[in-house]
């Protein structure tokens, strides 16, 4: 015999990396721990649950936003793109994750997510970031491992390479 859903239980429909997702969530679940236990996207991690470090950062119709902010219930229909849905349909990872492990961005790799599905935003949205622009995105995420030297220099590498993949479409 199945479990029976909890009372108040209701199914919530998005488009998780392309694809359309449902799963019953009650109306207090945060948007951050759908994801992780009920769609099993353990990618997005949570941190401080009040939207301060940045962790759970996925992008909500396009737009980077704290995942532990918003309740599931209100991501209803909306299109979801989490760090699981940075790769390429052929599984090649995208320049920022390659210029991410090339430049030793990263430590512990906790933070690393959140961080990511920010900087892609930029990446989408700014060919040639300065390094203060890269630096302001970045204050908006705590890392305690990295210094965030060698993100800044991979942000500034994947735009380079995304400028020369562009080069020759």
């Amino acid at each position: 015999m199945s479990n029976p859903l909890p009372s108040g239980s209701r199914p919530i429909t998005l488009c998780v990396n392309g694809q359309n997702l449902t799963a019953h969530a009650e109306p207090r679940v945060n948007l951050a721990d759908f994801l992780r236990h009920d769609l099993g996207l353990t990618g997005t991690h949570v941190g401080c649950e009040h939207g301060v470090c940045g962790a759970c950062t996925v992008q909500i119709d396009g737009h980077s936003a704290r995942s532990c902010l918003m309740l599931a219930v209100q991501a209803q229909g909306k299109h979801i793109r989490t760090i699981e849905g940075l790769a390429n349909e052929q599984g090649c990872w995208h320049p920022i994750q390659v210029a991410f492990r090339e430049l030793h961005a990263l430590q512990c790799g906790f933070c690393t997510p959140g961080i990511l599905m920010s900087v892609v935003e930029l990446l989408e949205n700014h060919s040639d970031p300065s390094p203060e622009l890269i630096r302001d995105v970045l204050s908006g995420h705590l890392c305690r491992c990295t210094g965030y030297q060698n993100i800044v220099r991979a942000v500034q590498k994947a735009a380079a390479a995304m400028r020369a993949s562009h080069a020759h479409e």
